[in-house]
């Protein structure tokens, strides 16, 4: 984006032809599917890219999706829940406008292009480059609104770095079970607990939506009310429960008070602490499109809650 007020203006063959150090890139290909502000691509816009970089990760090659920021963890997603082949496919963008001070965007997809391309990034799977740094599609949040560090992954941490176009990687990211997407028609509702919230919210979206994600407070606590509104809620559609802070996971049994973690994962509830609510919903909505059952959707979230050890 650029202008006195910023708006969309190259394609992808113009944005690549902003940055001369990208000339020397061989087979670099360059392809539109859309130019809009990522606060207005929708769901169905969402699937079409997302499908169209499996396809060209499936052929064998590195695919860079430059995007808004502000719904690229949401698309970051949706393209990790499509994506079952070895080749990466990596999202990037800017956080400031081209015509602006400070432009971030030049050397965002500069070190997006050397990960897509480099052969340590096999069986990366769908991560997000910002920064310099690699975080994963699942767990990569967006942390900053106007600053160059606009991502991050408060749970676990990035991947590696880029540094003058080399690709440091220290770990392999938990890659989710590839879906088959279906249309994305499906309603789910986030619903977040606050202070003093009687659960009306909660009984409200429950009567038309499809499926639910429950933000629940701290370490996997809601209020009396809310509770009671969980378990109706999940008796009559699917229900996933997430928790409010950034760096989250969700106890077991620490807590006893009504509301505590054992109610809520005694609920029938799916648990997915170390997903972010924006990240939930679009699975949730994956697994709706794609016909699963609650087994089904159950397993798709089994990576993103902490599973009980025992002793060999």
């Amino acid at each position: 984006m650029r202008g006195e007020r910023a708006v969309p203006v190259l394609d992808a063959a113009g944005l690549i032809d902003q940055v001369p150090q990208l000339a020397a890139v061989p087979a670099l290909h360059a392809e539109t599917l859309l130019a809009l502000p990522s606060a207005h691509v929708t769901l169905a816009h969402a699937r079409e890219i997302a499908t169209r970089a499996a396809q060209v990760a499936a052929g064998g090659e590195g695919v860079v999706i430059t995007t808004g920021t502000d719904t690229l963890e949401e698309l970051a997603v949706l393209c990790a829940l499509a994506h079952d082949a070895d080749a990466p496919v990596v999202l990037t963008g800017a956080n400031r406008p081209a015509s602006g001070p400070g432009a971030d965007g030049a050397a965002n997809l500069i070190d997006a292009v050397a990960v897509a391309g480099a052969p340590r990034s096999a069986e990366l799977g769908v991560a997000a480059v910002f920064g310099g740094e690699i975080h994963a599609a699942m767990t990569v949040r967006k942390v900053d609104s106007t600053g160059p560090a606009a991502f991050g992954s408060p749970v676990t941490g990035p991947l590696g770095r880029i540094v003058e176009g080399r690709v440091w990687l220290h770990a392999q990211p938990l890659r989710p079970r590839p879906l088959a997407l279906g249309q994305l028609t499906h309603r789910v509702d986030i619903i977040t607990a606050a202070l003093g919230d009687e659960g009306m919210l909660l009984r409200d979206a429950a009567r038309s939506a499809d499926g639910l994600v429950v933000v629940a407070f701290g370490a996997g606590h809601l209020s009396v009310p809310l509770l009671d509104e969980l378990r109706r809620a999940g008796s009559e559609l699917p229900v996933v429960v997430t928790c409010r802070p950034e760096r989250s996971s969700m106890l077991f049994e620490t807590y006893g008070f009504e509301g505590a973690e054992a109610d809520i994962r005694a609920s029938g509830a799916v648990c997915a602490p170390f997903l972010s609510p924006g990240a939930s919903r679009i699975v949730l909505l994956a697994c709706l499109s794609a016909g699963l059952d609650r087994a089904g959707i159950a397993a798709a979230f089994v990576p993103w809650d902490a599973t009980l050890e025992l002793p060999t």
